[in-house]
Protein backbone atom coordinates (compact mmCIF):
# COMPACT_ATOMS: atom_id res chain seq x y z
CA UNK A 1 0.00 0.00 0.00
CA UNK A 2 2.75 2.06 0.85
CA UNK A 3 4.56 1.47 -2.55
CA UNK A 4 1.24 1.75 -4.41
CA UNK A 5 0.69 5.03 -2.68
CA UNK A 6 4.18 6.71 -3.30
CA UNK A 7 3.99 5.75 -7.14
CA UNK A 8 0.56 7.53 -7.79
CA UNK A 9 1.04 11.10 -9.18
CA UNK A 10 -0.94 13.67 -7.49
CA UNK A 11 -3.82 15.02 -9.39
CA UNK A 12 -3.46 18.08 -11.60
CA UNK A 13 -4.97 21.16 -10.94
CA UNK A 14 -6.14 23.58 -13.81
CA UNK A 15 -3.53 24.68 -15.97
CA UNK A 16 -2.35 28.72 -15.71
CA UNK A 17 -3.55 28.49 -18.87
CA UNK A 18 -7.08 27.58 -18.37
CA UNK A 19 -7.42 29.92 -15.19
CA UNK A 20 -6.73 32.67 -17.40
CA UNK A 21 -8.54 31.93 -19.97
CA UNK A 22 -11.67 31.29 -17.65
CA UNK A 23 -10.93 34.52 -15.80
CA UNK A 24 -10.57 36.20 -19.33
CA UNK A 25 -14.41 35.50 -20.85
CA UNK A 26 -15.85 36.06 -17.14
CA UNK A 27 -14.35 39.68 -17.66
CA UNK A 28 -15.68 39.90 -21.27
CA UNK A 29 -19.13 38.94 -20.49
CA UNK A 30 -19.02 41.81 -17.20
CA UNK A 31 -17.58 44.20 -19.90
CA UNK A 32 -20.38 43.15 -22.51
CA UNK A 33 -22.81 43.57 -19.53
CA UNK A 34 -22.05 46.38 -18.52
CA UNK A 35 -22.01 47.90 -22.10
CA UNK A 36 -25.05 46.54 -22.99
CA UNK A 37 -26.52 48.06 -19.33
CA UNK A 38 -25.07 52.07 -20.80
CA UNK A 39 -26.34 51.38 -23.99
CA UNK A 40 -29.87 50.59 -22.48
CA UNK A 41 -29.77 53.65 -19.96
CA UNK A 42 -28.82 56.62 -23.07
CA UNK A 43 -30.90 54.58 -25.24
CA UNK A 44 -33.76 54.99 -23.11
CA UNK A 45 -33.07 58.90 -22.96
CA UNK A 46 -32.05 59.40 -26.63
CA UNK A 47 -35.36 61.43 -27.12
CA UNK A 48 -34.96 63.58 -24.29
CA UNK A 49 -33.12 66.92 -24.00
CA UNK A 50 -30.24 66.08 -21.25
CA UNK A 51 -30.78 69.74 -19.77
CA UNK A 52 -34.22 69.60 -19.21
CA UNK A 53 -34.34 68.41 -15.19
CA UNK A 54 -37.61 68.40 -12.89
CA UNK A 55 -37.37 71.05 -10.88
CA UNK A 56 -36.77 70.78 -6.72
CA UNK A 57 -38.74 73.37 -6.18
CA UNK A 58 -42.11 71.78 -6.29
CA UNK A 59 -43.81 72.25 -2.83
CA UNK A 60 -41.33 75.05 -1.57
CA UNK A 61 -42.75 78.73 -1.23
CA UNK A 62 -42.31 80.88 -4.49
CA UNK A 63 -40.30 83.72 -4.85
CA UNK A 64 -41.79 87.04 -2.68
CA UNK A 65 -39.44 89.32 -5.31
CA UNK A 66 -41.03 92.19 -6.34
CA UNK A 67 -40.64 92.94 -10.11
CA UNK A 68 -42.21 95.69 -12.56
CA UNK A 69 -45.02 95.43 -15.01
CA UNK A 70 -43.63 95.23 -18.52
CA UNK A 71 -45.81 98.17 -19.70
CA UNK A 72 -46.73 100.06 -16.69
CA UNK A 73 -44.47 102.05 -13.81
CA UNK A 74 -45.89 99.63 -10.55
CA UNK A 75 -44.36 96.45 -9.23
CA UNK A 76 -46.31 93.33 -8.24
CA UNK A 77 -45.39 90.73 -5.81
CA UNK A 78 -46.20 86.78 -5.85
CA UNK A 79 -47.36 87.16 -2.05
CA UNK A 80 -49.55 89.78 -3.65
CA UNK A 81 -51.55 86.82 -5.00
CA UNK A 82 -52.04 84.89 -1.90
CA UNK A 83 -55.23 82.64 -2.04
CA UNK A 84 -55.35 82.29 -5.76
CA UNK A 85 -54.09 80.11 -8.18
CA UNK A 86 -50.99 81.86 -10.10
CA UNK A 87 -49.71 80.40 -13.44
CA UNK A 88 -46.48 81.92 -13.91
CA UNK A 89 -45.07 81.56 -17.51
CA UNK A 90 -41.23 82.53 -18.57
CA UNK A 91 -41.67 83.50 -22.27
CA UNK A 92 -39.31 85.63 -24.66
CA UNK A 93 -39.90 87.10 -28.06
CA UNK A 94 -36.79 85.61 -29.64
CA UNK A 95 -38.28 82.28 -28.35
CA UNK A 96 -39.69 80.00 -31.09
CA UNK A 97 -41.80 77.89 -28.75
CA UNK A 98 -43.07 80.67 -26.83
CA UNK A 99 -45.04 81.57 -30.37
CA UNK A 100 -46.32 78.39 -30.31
CA UNK A 101 -47.79 78.61 -26.88
CA UNK A 102 -49.12 82.14 -27.47
CA UNK A 103 -52.36 81.02 -28.03
CA UNK A 104 -53.07 78.20 -25.87
CA UNK A 105 -52.27 80.41 -22.93
CA UNK A 106 -54.19 83.09 -23.83
CA UNK A 107 -57.11 80.88 -23.96
CA UNK A 108 -56.01 79.27 -20.81
CA UNK A 109 -56.24 82.75 -18.70
CA UNK A 110 -59.53 83.36 -20.43
CA UNK A 111 -60.61 80.11 -19.98
CA UNK A 112 -60.37 80.45 -16.23
CA UNK A 113 -60.88 84.13 -15.58
CA UNK A 114 -64.13 83.49 -13.61
CA UNK A 115 -62.41 80.71 -11.68
CA UNK A 116 -59.63 82.96 -10.11
CA UNK A 117 -56.72 81.45 -11.78
CA UNK A 118 -54.17 84.57 -12.67
CA UNK A 119 -51.63 84.58 -15.18
CA UNK A 120 -48.27 86.14 -14.84
CA UNK A 121 -45.96 86.36 -18.24
CA UNK A 122 -42.49 87.22 -16.97
CA UNK A 123 -40.27 88.47 -19.92
CA UNK A 124 -37.18 86.43 -20.04
CA UNK A 125 -33.59 88.13 -21.01
CA UNK A 126 -35.52 90.30 -23.96
CA UNK A 127 -35.78 93.70 -24.79
CA UNK A 128 -38.91 95.72 -23.72
CA UNK A 129 -39.12 97.06 -27.49
CA UNK A 130 -39.25 93.42 -28.33
CA UNK A 131 -41.08 92.24 -26.21
CA UNK A 132 -43.66 94.91 -26.57
CA UNK A 133 -43.32 94.17 -30.57
CA UNK A 134 -44.22 90.36 -29.86
CA UNK A 135 -47.63 91.35 -28.16
CA UNK A 136 -48.36 93.81 -30.89
CA UNK A 137 -48.24 91.32 -33.22
CA UNK A 138 -49.60 87.85 -31.08
CA UNK A 139 -52.18 89.91 -28.98
CA UNK A 140 -52.23 90.51 -25.16
CA UNK A 141 -54.55 87.82 -23.76
CA UNK A 142 -57.34 88.36 -21.53
CA UNK A 143 -56.67 88.03 -17.33
CA UNK A 144 -52.88 87.94 -18.49
CA UNK A 145 -50.24 90.29 -16.79
CA UNK A 146 -47.30 90.84 -18.16
CA UNK A 147 -43.77 91.63 -16.85
CA UNK A 148 -40.28 92.37 -17.16
CA UNK A 149 -37.30 90.77 -14.80
CA UNK A 150 -34.36 93.34 -14.59
CA UNK A 151 -31.12 90.74 -14.24
CA UNK A 152 -33.35 87.93 -14.34
CA UNK A 153 -33.28 87.71 -10.98
CA UNK A 154 -37.05 86.39 -10.48
CA UNK A 155 -36.29 83.73 -13.55
CA UNK A 156 -33.10 82.94 -11.17
CA UNK A 157 -35.61 82.31 -7.92
CA UNK A 158 -37.30 79.99 -9.94
CA UNK A 159 -34.42 77.91 -11.29
CA UNK A 160 -35.12 78.71 -14.97
CA UNK A 161 -32.90 77.29 -17.37
CA UNK A 162 -34.15 78.58 -20.75
CA UNK A 163 -37.88 79.27 -22.03
CA UNK A 164 -40.59 79.08 -22.27
CA UNK A 165 -40.63 77.23 -18.83
CA UNK A 166 -44.38 77.42 -16.76
CA UNK A 167 -45.00 77.22 -13.43
CA UNK A 168 -48.40 76.62 -11.08
CA UNK A 169 -48.85 78.38 -8.13
CA UNK A 170 -51.51 76.91 -4.99
CA UNK A 171 -53.36 78.98 -2.79
CA UNK A 172 -50.85 78.69 -0.62
CA UNK A 173 -47.99 80.63 -2.29
CA UNK A 174 -45.92 77.29 -3.06
CA UNK A 175 -44.90 75.51 -6.55
CA UNK A 176 -47.50 72.93 -7.30
CA UNK A 177 -46.17 71.99 -10.91
CA UNK A 178 -44.12 72.83 -13.80
CA UNK A 179 -44.06 72.67 -17.44
CA UNK A 180 -41.21 72.44 -19.50
CA UNK A 181 -41.41 73.53 -23.10
CA UNK A 182 -44.20 74.49 -25.02
CA UNK A 183 -47.87 74.14 -22.86
CA UNK A 184 -50.33 73.65 -23.99
CA UNK A 185 -53.78 74.12 -23.77
CA UNK A 186 -55.20 70.41 -22.88
CA UNK A 187 -52.15 70.53 -20.60
CA UNK A 188 -52.35 73.78 -18.95
CA UNK A 189 -56.38 72.51 -18.27
CA UNK A 190 -55.32 69.45 -16.88
CA UNK A 191 -53.53 70.79 -14.35
CA UNK A 192 -55.67 73.72 -13.23
CA UNK A 193 -58.52 71.93 -13.19
CA UNK A 194 -56.96 69.06 -10.89
CA UNK A 195 -55.72 71.93 -8.38
CA UNK A 196 -59.06 73.55 -8.32
CA UNK A 197 -60.31 70.19 -7.63
CA UNK A 198 -58.10 70.17 -4.27
CA UNK A 199 -56.14 67.14 -6.10
CA UNK A 200 -52.25 66.92 -6.80
CA UNK A 201 -51.13 67.58 -10.34
CA UNK A 202 -48.36 66.12 -12.29
CA UNK A 203 -45.10 67.71 -10.59
CA UNK A 204 -43.52 67.93 -13.72
CA UNK A 205 -43.73 67.70 -17.29
CA UNK A 206 -41.65 68.09 -20.16
CA UNK A 207 -43.15 68.83 -23.75
CA UNK A 208 -40.28 70.12 -25.69
CA UNK A 209 -36.48 71.36 -25.45
CA UNK A 210 -36.33 75.11 -24.07
CA UNK A 211 -34.13 77.92 -25.86
CA UNK A 212 -31.51 79.24 -23.14
CA UNK A 213 -30.42 82.25 -25.91
CA UNK A 214 -31.77 83.76 -28.80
Amino acid sequence: MTGLAADREPEAGPSPRRAGLRWLRWGSAVVVATVVGIGALFGARLDRDPTLVSTPLIGQPASKREVPYLEQDEFVSLSDLRGEIVVVNFWASWCVACRQEHPSLGAAASAYQDAGVRFLGVNYQDQKSSATAFLDEMGRGENFTYLSDPGSRLAIDFGVFGVPETFFIDTDGRIAAKITGPANLPLLSGVLDEMLAGGRPDESTTTGPVQGRP
